[in-house]
């Protein structure tokens, strides 16, 4: 098998080069690295992962851990990390925490304090101290996202915030019966997310002049099923039926759309329905939504971990970063009926 002084020759660089444009640390221009890569596959030069490891007592392996994987969202977030951590010459290693408790704590107490990866990428976790700490005491960094973690750089996502511009949105529009589909209290975990977008909602009819009416909400569990099964006990009452939904998901709003059309119901003309997420289908059923990019969080998440993996002048310093969100304005509202 060909060796890396091999390669340096035909591509007419130093070892040290070649070592750059294939590991993906460190600067190489682009013409370098396309001259280096064909010299390697030239040779039929492939990287030793392992003398690699041995050479940086690195693994150049990232550790991503998630608590559901059957979510489209955390999916989402994990494919633009993957993405981004491939570019960079890394692995991804998956931790679904879906089990629980227990799961939970054999992977912080064994797994990721083992020499198996280099850092760890935390989604949708409010990680505990006692977390946080073993994992700087064995000097892997740590990135979060989705909410602040203290002593941690996150990425964060003002719940919020986005529930009320969803909120405000249809008050826009002249609704005031607007009813909202978020979780129950047995989701109501990590960073509070469901209790974040329900303030966010009763904060925005509170700001118009509009009585909250508890009556008006309804839980689910963040699924199509699941909106769908609320939405039909909102727009099946005889009294006080709402104008309009807030869903705390995109999912929760298409079962939503559903339920309307399965009662007779037209969207818009009878009810209006806004999301949060931007799924993959949304624009498919015209969905009014909240992007929050999750491929993006993904990527941008990698972004900052390689900034404190290999250090420099722009390394992140803040601890608390805000992600991004925007309304997008499809068809699945407008003005309330006269």
């Amino acid at each position: 098998m060909a060796g890396i002084d091999e390669v340096a020759r035909l591509a007419g660089v130093s070892t040290a080069t070649v070592s750059r444009a294939l590991s993906g640390r460190g600067y190489v221009s682009e013409a370098t690295r396309l001259k280096v890569a064909q010299a390697a596959a030239d040779l039929d030069y492939v990287v030793s992962s392992n003398a690699s490891s041995l050479a940086s007592g690195r693994t150049r392996n990232v550790g991503v851990v998630v608590p559901f994987l059957n979510h489209w969202f955390f999916a989402s977030v994990i494919e633009g990390a993957e993405s981004a951590l491939l570019r960079q010459g890394y692995d991804l290693t998956l931790y679904n925490l879906t089990g629980g408790g227990e799961e939970r704590k054999s992977v912080f107490d064994h797994f990721l304090l083992r020499q198996r990866v280099d850092a760890v990428i935390a989604i949708g976790l409010e990680l505990t101290e006692a977390e946080v700490s073993s994992l700087h005491a064995m000097g892997k960094p740590l990135i979060g996202v989705g909410g602040p973690i203290p002593g941690v750089f996150s990425l964060t996502m003002d719940d919020v915030a986005v529930a009320r511009l969803a909120t405000e949105h249809l008050l826009g529009l002249g609704h005031t019966r607007i009813a909202h589909i978020g979780g129950g209290k047995e989701f109501d975990l990590d960073f509070h997310l469901p209790s974040n977008r329900r303030i966010g909602y009763e904060g925005a009819l509170q700001d118009a002049g509009v009585p909250v009416d508890q009556s008006l909400f309804r839980p689910a569990d963040f699924t199509l099923p699941g909106g769908y099964e609320a939405a039909k006990q909102l727009l099946g009452s005889p009294h006080n039926r709402p104008t309009a939904i807030v869903a705390s998901s995109d999912e929760m709003a298409i079962g939503s759309i559903l339920a309307a059309r399965d009662l007779g119901l037209h969207v818009p003309q009878d009810l209006s329905i806004v999301g949060i997420d931007d799924h993959q289908l949304s624009a498919f059923f015209g969905l009014t939504t909240i992007a929050q990019f999750p491929r993006r969080q993904g990527e941008h998440a990698v972004e900052a971990l390689m900034q404190l993996l290999e250090p420099t002048a722009d390394a992140p310093e803040s601890t608390a970063v805000p992600l991004p969100y925007e309304l997008i304005v499809r068809s699945s509202t407008a003005r309330p009926a006269p």
